[in-house]
């Protein structure tokens, strides 16, 4: 069976603004996977490949961080866009310790402002730039006051190291108090039609202090896709295998949003995963979503979300569906370093 073929785009990229002056193309390519947490690695020279063919398609947005791997996405990041570097916008991270071997490299948080100057010069060289468009605290410090990485950051961004200040996963009190020091340009966080906690206090704030929105996981780590059911095997490596929605028992539960997405999908001549992105593009101006990929039919896919359009009874059904996700977004455990 050939891969899917997706039409050329009717339109062509559009972009969005975060914050004040940070423009990006509506859809951002997420990074991460490239290298990290799905389970084998693909290989470089292939994800050079798919990096540089989002450029050519009109993608400027692209995230990475220190953590992912730990170091070898940024250094694949870097490579592949150092000959179009004055062409793209590029994220990265700090804020999380991590350990050389075990299951994951994240060890904690660390936020102090020397550690946050040492991986800054660390992700420059790996980059292969000499500024980082958009830093983000990867994820807050309880032990450091967020005015105290905040006034960092800003002295970065005065010696030109880094043009942007951004957040990840961080609460509406501590985005207030980080923006009184030094303007966020964006909050990213884990936002798509089934992960919506973000609506109640954190999207009213971004609103009225006008910082933008990253979304990562807006297709919900591949199950919005509606290519994964309570059968699919998730490799040993995978780290899905330990989110309470991967369990063979939610897959099966949420199959009735997918379900719904493929009518809707199929009304359009469209796929699921166009449709949870085009719900998410709908939502507001300044939400940029960010799916990752390692297949370049599915960045085409992805790109082609923007080309559809939601019909208010569209949008009604979804909402329905989406309420009645079974399954946490994470472990218990984790929910600490979340940060709201």
């Amino acid at each position: 069976m050939g891969r899917t073929v997706f039409p050329e785009r009717a339109s062509p990229v559009q972009k969005r603004r975060l914050g004040q002056q940070l423009e990006v193309s509506d859809l951002g390519l997420g990074c991460m996977g490239m290298s990290f947490f799905y389970g084998a690695t693909p290989d470089p020279a292939e994800m050079t490949q798919l990096l540089r063919a989002a450029v050519d398609r009109g993608v400027t947005f692209f995230d990475t961080a220190e953590v992912y791997g730990p170091f070898t996405n940024e250094e694949l990041v870097g490579q592949a866009l150092a000959p179009v570097r004055d062409q793209v916008v590029i994220a990265t991270k700090f804020g999380i310790k991590h350990a050389e071997n075990g299951p994951t490299p994240a060890s904690g948080v660390d936020s102090r402002p020397e550690q946050i100057r040492r991986v800054t010069e660390a992700s420059l060289r790996r980059l292969r730039t000499d500024y980082i468009d958009l830093f983000y605290q990867h994820r807050v410090d309880p032990d450091v006051p967020i005015e105290e990485v905040a006034g960092t950051v800003k002295e970065l961004i005065s010696e030109g190291k880094v043009k942007h200040f951004g957040l990840s996963e961080a609460g509406a009190t501590t985005i207030s108090r980080a923006h009184s020091v030094q303007p966020v340009t964006a909050l990213q966080s884990e936002y798509s039609l089934w992960t919506r906690d973000l609506e109640a206090e954190v999207i009213p704030t971004l609103e009225k202090l006008g910082i933008g929105l990253v979304l990562y996981s807006p297709l919900g780590k591949g199950y919005l896709t509606g290519a994964i059911d309570s059968a699919t095997s998730l490799a040993d490596d995978d780290l899905r295998r330990m989110l309470p929605r991967f369990t063979p028992e939610a897959r099966q539960a949420n199959r009735a949003l997918i379900d719904l997405l493929q009518q809707i999908a199929d009304d359009k001549g469209a796929t699921p995963a166009q449709i949870a992105l085009a719900w998410v593009l709908a939502q507001k101006p300044w939400f940029v979503p960010i799916p990752g990929t390692t297949k370049l039919h599915r960045l085409e896919e992805n790109l082609g979300a923007t080309d559809v359009e939601l019909t208010i009874d569209d949008v009604e059904r979804i909402e329905v569906a989406a309420a009645q996700v079974k399954g946490a977004r994470v472990p218990e455990q984790f929910k600490s370093m979340l940060g709201r």
